[in-house]
């Protein structure tokens, strides 16, 4: 779970960082319009080599933000996914609770099984000391 986790974390930095490319891309190559009868363009004194905005064709810039904004949808829906994939959206209560009963049987049954091989090996231990003890050392 914690890898998912990390994937849909992941996932929603690389959209943010996809959303602010994409406002950065639309705010330095828009072309300069007016869109109300009271709008003026700002006229701003600037190196004469550093301009405000670099406007792209009007063709090229459309075409840009389609796979902008194809690029945005391809990223929500994978985060969608990775949700989707998260354990618990899918199960009722019921069957949350039956989940941690079957994984608590499991984990008694695992202990039992540990506690058993500790008393065995334990056992192998003090056999093997009494075989080790009774050989007789020539001199």
């Amino acid at each position: 779970m914690g890898d998912r986790l990390t994937q849909l974390q992941d996932a929603v930095d690389q959209l943010a960082q996809q959303f602010v490319a994409s406002i950065h891309y639309i705010n330095r190559h828009h072309n300069l319009e007016i869109l109300g009868p009271g709008d003026q363009i700002r006229d701003l004194k600037q190196e004469p080599d550093q301009q405000e905005v670099d406007p792209h064709p009007a063709d090229d810039f459309k075409a840009a933000q389609v796979e902008l904004a194809q690029d945005l949808i391809t990223k929500e829906q994978q985060i969608e996914l990775l949700i989707s994939l998260l354990p618990g959206l899918d199960n009722s209560e019921k069957d949350q609770e039956r989940n941690i009963k079957e994984l608590e049987e499991e984990l008694r049954i695992a202990e039992a099984q540990r506690q058993e091989a500790t008393k065995e090996r334990e056992d192998t231990l003090k056999k093997l000391d009494t075989v080790i003890r009774s050989i007789r050392r020539p001199w």
